[in-house]
């Protein structure tokens, strides 16, 4: 019997998902499918040769952490008071993932510094 993977490490073994957090999310949104069949568990044992197909959203919206939409609301809540990143060298303290600093690039920002204690995450 050949070996089986758990189907969110399989999505990212295929580069079908950057991490097994957003292949779980993928799969919690109904959008992959396995052997025809869609899955409903980020655990789902899944063999090599199984055929795996995910359904592609807009790639518009690919941001790298789930806090984006919040933060692009508070950047434009403050943009009126003169607040605005656009042009500007930026400073993510404590950046994690980088979610706000993808934020910031993507509305401008010249440059962001992205500073973080951990390790392995950027």
């Amino acid at each position: 019997m050949p070996p089986r993977r758990r189907l969110d490490a399989e999505l990212v073994r295929r580069r079908l998902a950057r991490s097994r957090e957003a292949a779980a999310e993928q799969i919690h949104a109904g959008r992959v499918r396995v052997s025809g069949r869609t899955a409903i568990k980020p655990a789902t044992a899944v063999a090599a040769a199984d055929p795996i197909v995910v359904k592609q959203t807009d790639t518009t919206d690919d941001y790298v952490s789930r806090g984006a939409h919040k933060l692009i609301g508070a950047l434009a809540a403050f943009e009126p008071d003169g607040l605005a990143v656009a042009g500007r060298r930026c400073l993510d303290a404590g950046a994690s993932t980088g979610g706000f600093t993808d934020v910031l690039l993507r509305r401008g920002a010249t440059e962001v510094i992205a500073v973080d204690v951990g390790y392995g995450q950027l």
